[in-house]
C-alpha cells in the first residue's frame, strides 16, 4: 500500500481518541468490564477497521472479508467501539454493554452481533481457531487474510503453543497474529507471574516471521501489516508493544486497571466517583488538540 499522508495519520489518530472516549463511556455505563487492555489497543483496532481490514460494515458476512479473531475476549469494548465508529451499528448502542438482552456482551458472542467471527472467553484458544480458519481458507482457494488479536498473558496457556506449531508447520502465510505486549495481567506483571521472554525468539523458533512495533504508532503498525502481506512462506506475528490504559496518564501501566471499570478502580489517585469524569475530560481535551 502507499504510505499514509500526514492528514491520513492525523485522521486515524483522532478516530483512535474518539474510540477511547467511547470505551470509557461504555465501561462507566456498564459498571463492569476491563479498562486497561481496551484503551491500550485502541490505536491498533483503529488501524484495522479504518485502513487494514478488507470488510464491509453494511455487509458483515461478505464472503471475501478478512477475518478478525479476538482471542482475548475481555478487551472486546475496543472492538465494539471500533465497529460502532466504522458503521456496523450506532455509537449509542455501545452504552448497552453488558446489559441484559444487549448484543454487546462482556465477551463477544458470535450469534449476538453480525461482524463477530467467533465467541471468545477462555484464553489461549483464539490462535488455534485462527490457524484452522487460515488452513481451511487455503484449502478452499480463498485469498482473504486471518488476523488474530491476542494478549501476552494468555501465552501462559498451552493451547496457544500448539497453534503456533501447527501454523508454522503448514506455513500459513495468510495468518497474522497481533500480540498486545502490554506486560500486565490481572495479578501483576507478566514477567513476575510467568516470564514469557524471549517471545520473539520463541515465535521465530516455531517458524514465524516476527515484526516488532510500537502499538501506538499507527503508521508503523500499518507498515507491519503491509510487510506481512509480502511474506509468502510462513505466518507473521506482529509483536505490538503497548501501554495499558493508554491515553489516561493516571492509570497508564497500572495492572490494577486490567479488570476494573471507571468508578470501581483503585482510588489512590482519583476518587472512584470522579474517575469517569476525569478520564473523559482528559481524553476529550486530547481529542480537541
Amino acid at each position: 500500500m502507499e504510505a499514509l499522508t500526514d492528514a491520513e495519520v492525523r485522521e486515524l489518530e483522532q478516530r483512535a481518541r474518539a474510540i477511547r472516549v467511547t470505551i470509557v463511556e461504555m465501561l462507566a455505563a456498564a459498571g463492569s468490564g476491563h479498562t486497561a487492555g481496551p484503551l491500550g489497543m485502541a490505536d491498533i483496532f483503529t488501524a484495522l477497521y479504518f485502513h487494514v481490514l478488507k470488510h464491509d460494515p453494511k455487509n458483515p458476512d461478505w464472503a471475501e472479508r478478512d477475518r478478525l479473531i479476538l482471542s482475548n475476549g475481555h478487551i472486546v469494548p475496543v472492538r465494539y467501539a471500533a465497529m460502532a465508529h466504522a458503521g456496523y451499528f450506532s455509537v449509542e448502542e455501545c452504552l448497552t454493554l453488558r446489559k441484559f438482552g444487549s448484543r454487546l456482551q462482556g465477551h463477544p458472542e458470535r450469534d449476538m452481533l453480525p461482524g463477530l467471527e467467533t465467541t471468545s472467553g477462555p484464553l489461549g484458544s483464539g490462535l488455534s481457531e485462527s490457524a484452522g480458519y487460515a488452513y481451511a481458507a487455503r484449502m478452499d482457494g480463498k485469498d482473504f487474510r486471518v488476523f488474530c488479536a491476542m494478549s501476552d498473558g494468555e501465552h501462559e496457556e498451552g493451547n496457544i503453543w500448539e497453534a503456533m506449531m501447527f501454523a508454522g508447520k503448514y506455513r500459513l502465510a495468510n495468518l497474522v497474529g497481533i500480540m498486545d505486549r502490554n506486560n500486565i495481567q490481572i495479578d501483576g506483571d507478566t514477567e513476575d507471574i510467568m516470564p514469557l521472554e524471549p517471545l520473539r525468539d520463541k515465535y521465530e523458533a516455531f517458524n514465524w516471521h516476527v515484526i516488532e512495533v510500537d502499538g501506538h504508532n499507527i503508521p508503523q503498525f500499518i507498515a507491519a501489516c503491509d510487510e506481512a502481506r509480502a511474506i509468502h512462506e510462513k505466518p507473521t506475528l506482529i509483536l505490538a508493544h503497548t501501554i495499558p490504559g493508554k491515553g489516561i496518564r493516571e492509570i497508564e501501566g497500572d495492572y490494577r486497571w486490567h479488570g476494573n471499570p471507571p468508578g470501581k478502580g483503585p482510588a489512590d489517585k482519583i476518587p472512584a466517583d470522579k474517575q469517569a469524569e476525569v478520564f473523559l475530560a482528559e481524553l476529550r481535551t486530547t481529542t480537541n488538540n
